[in-house]
């Protein structure tokens, strides 16, 4: 008999399984913030407990807990003083591995009936998340609770759908008869257990921490595997809530409560080497992702690291279109996103627009004004741009003023509401292909963007393609009217193995992603080793174990 949390939520797994396989639109959980669809008192309630929270102890009663640390302050200018307990690992670990026995006799349904029970109390949760995430992250409310709430559940809902699948594929028994002639048949009767690798490691970057932690936090408890959740320093609190509902959601359900557990103020690096560890998930910088990939040799590993986003710019028919829609690629979030366009490879010669023929200077003087243009009220900019995450970040931008021919330099916006918070705009730089490859061939995370002069469309796409096969990407963009140049760039990206956006002049923008539908990553350049989601992401987070006996 499936566990009742299994019945109550098969019509959403369902209903996933059908988007994960026809890539068409499907949301499980409302992007708007609205009191209707949540509650016309969330929001409120969900400010008065953030703000009850600041200076306070954070409350989760797991194996192990020693003493407290915290050290998380808002991007917009005051320090949240949350203390987090920080744990034993020789106590905390082995708890972990004990409460993995009974959730892997529970069976794939019942996991995933309790994971989805736990996806549904994160989005009731919605408007708490989004405070935790824009105080720790910087982001814009509305992002912060799109992108940290629903749709990061909706992220984690794909990879409970994917690992579902991939469990299910596999026969639980069978009975093999093998024919011996006249003698009588060999038979046997076999058994096939879908066994979970131990416990997994989330290690969760400090710009979008929900967002990429859910596909792996939820991909490797469903396959019951326990997951320890080591946060950002700068960004604690958005899975401390999570971690905290998956706690209480388990223990409802009748399973040990350890098998979700919270890793503050332990080093990532002294957590992956454990020998219990068995599987990790890390986004941020590829210094970090390369050493783990080299040195936690007994897990298997999954990254999302650092990477040169590109737009190749050869001709539009909507120019307008073509500048509203990058400038605010460029502006979003303060470029603080691991898909915002960093590269934009333009002709030096120009390019053919409607309005007939643009210079270099002009279409980068055009993505200037149109940036300009956006960030002009600065209460609708600091909506779109956020704040500056960390000190790291601002000194990035401080630093890179120097790298190039300024076209737009960087402002400070003072916050209506907030008047420390560190806000700035995008900084655009000329550059020349023939001598400056040494500055745009890496990664400058941040509000920092490069107009590129190349000798030609093709060269432009022969060097996008060279620096993400060397170097990375989780995005690429093109804009060209010419069917043979967006063939050429089809190809390209293909052998590059990036996700490619054509000619976006609308409301979709190259650094965005939809679950269900759109890949994050493929697994196929050094920008990331895996995609999200995809069956490779899922399959090796279990085995399948045999024993068979004489029928």
């Amino acid at each position: 008999m499936t566990h009742p949390l299994y019945e109550r939520h098969r019509e959403t797994l369902e209903r996933a399984l059908a988007a994960c396989h026809s890539r068409e639109y499907w949301s499980a959980y409302a992007e708007m913030p609205s009191g209707r669809l949540y509650g016309e008192d969330t929001a409120e309630q969900a400010r008065a407990a953030f703000n009850a929270q600041l200076g306070q102890p954070f409350a989760l009663a797991q194996a192990g807990s020693v003493d407290w640390v915290g050290e998380e302050r808002s991007p917009y200018g005051f320090a949240l003083d949350i203390r987090y307990p920080r744990a034993d690992l020789d106590v905390l670990l082995p708890a972990m591995q004990a409460a993995m026995s009974a959730w892997r006799r529970a069976g794939a349904d019942t996991r995933a009936g309790v994971c989805l029970e736990i996806l549904a109390r994160l989005n009731r949760a919605s408007f708490e998340i989004a405070e935790a995430v824009m105080h720790t992250t910087g982001q814009a409310f509305m992002m912060a609770f799109q992108a940290g709430g629903p749709h990061a559940q909706d992220r984690g809902l794909e990879a409970v759908a994917y690992a579902w699948q991939a469990m299910h594929e596999q026969a639980g028994s069978a009975h093999w008869v093998k024919p011996q002639g006249k003698a009588e048949p060999l038979q046997l009767d076999k058994t096939f257990t879908v066994m979970p690798r131990g416990v997994a490691l989330v290690i969760g970057c400090c710009t979008f921490p929900t967002w990429n932690g859910y596909p792996g936090l939820f991909a490797s408890l469903v396959t019951g595997n326990a997951v320890l959740v080591k946060p950002h320093a700068g960004a604690v609190l958005p899975l401390a809530i999570t971690v905290r509902i998956c706690r209480e959601v388990l223990a409802e359900a009748g399973f040990d409560p350890e098998l979700v557990a919270l890793a503050v103020g332990t080093p990532g690096a002294t957590l992956a080497l454990r020998p219990e560890v068995r599987i990790i998930d890390f986004t941020g910088s590829s210094a970090n992702g390369e050493w783990l990939e080299h040195n936690a040799r007994q897990a298997q590993v999954f990254t999302e690291k650092a990477g040169v986003n590109s737009v190749v710019i050869d001709a539009t028919d909507d120019f307008r279109g073509l500048v509203r829609n990058l400038s605010f690629s460029l502006a979003l979030y303060s470029g603080q996103m691991c898909t915002a366009p960093q590269n934009f490879y333009i002709p030096r010669d120009g390019i053919d627009t409607e309005d007939g023929h643009k210079s270099f200077d002009e279409v980068a003087q055009a993505l200037a004004g149109g940036v300009q243009k956006l960030l002009s009220d600065p209460a609708r900019a600091v909506e779109v741009l956020g704040a500056i995450q960390n000190r790291g970040v601002l000194e990035r931008l401080e630093a890179a003023q120097q790298l190039g021919a300024v076209v737009l330099a960087s402002q400070a916006i003072e916050h209506p509401r907030y008047a420390d918070a560190c806000v700035r705009t995008p900084l655009l730089l000329k550059l020349d292909a023939a001598r400056d490859e040494a500055v745009f061939s890496h990664e400058h995370f941040g509000p920092i963007a490069f107009c590129i002069a190349t000798d030609d469309t093709a060269h432009s796409i022969a060097l996008a393609k060279r620096l993400i096969q060397s170097h990375g990407a989780l995005t690429a963009a093109v804009y060209a009217r010419d069917a043979a140049v967006l063939e050429a760039m089809r190809e390209a990206m293909l052998e590059a193995g990036v996700a490619l956006s054509e000619n976006l002049t609308g409301g979709v923008f190259v650094n965005q992603s939809a679950a269900f539908s759109d890949f994050h990553g493929t697994g196929a350049n050094p920008a990331a080793n895996a995609a999200l989601s995809d069956s490779a992401f899922v399959a090796s987070r279990f085995r399948v174990v045999q024993s068979r006996r004489p029928a």
